[in-house]
């Protein structure tokens, strides 16, 4: 024996089939604004008007000649070798994760040779985006790099 088809049955069929729409849709935006690691600026017509004078600073870095290739080393330590560095530069990183639940670390490096810098203690495991800043009398050069 066949039921007739109402439209108390439609009913149901059209919430529950919206009712799955609508949990996917906020699951999947919790989702998104949860796993963001960004940066965020507070105020971006703020930040816009910084850009001219962000890449005037990057001419003037490029303009000293330097340059570093960051690695994570068997031990764990963060490793910087560097080129055109001066001797008794000051050598700092900042590591911020590029997903997942937001988290930053600083590190200092010391210099371990001529033009080799290295951190004292390892740093976590995972993927980290480390910005590089290293600070000779009034200069100043900061870049960043992906360790995975």
């Amino acid at each position: 024996m066949q039921r007739e088809f109402t439209g108390r049955h439609m009913a149901m069929v059209m919430v529950g089939g919206f009712s799955i729409v609508v949990g996917v849709n906020f699951a999947m935006a919790a989702a998104a604004t949860n796993g963001f690691g960004g940066v965020i600026v507070k105020n971006s017509y703020v930040a816009s008007q910084k850009y001219n004078g962000w890449l005037e600073e990057a001419r003037e870095q490029e303009a000293l000649g330097w340059s570093a290739e960051v690695a994570r080393v068997e031990g764990g330590q963060l490793s910087a070798l560097t080129e055109g560095v001066p001797a008794g530069a000051e050598v700092r990183a900042e590591l911020r994760r590029p997903i997942g639940k937001p988290e930053m670390t600083n590190v200092t490096l010391v210099e371990t040779g001529k033009g080799s810098f290295s951190s004292a203690e390892a740093i976590p495991g995972g993927r980290w985006i480390v910005r590089l800043h290293i600070g000779a009398g009034s200069d100043d050069w900061a870049r960043e790099y992906r360790i995975p």
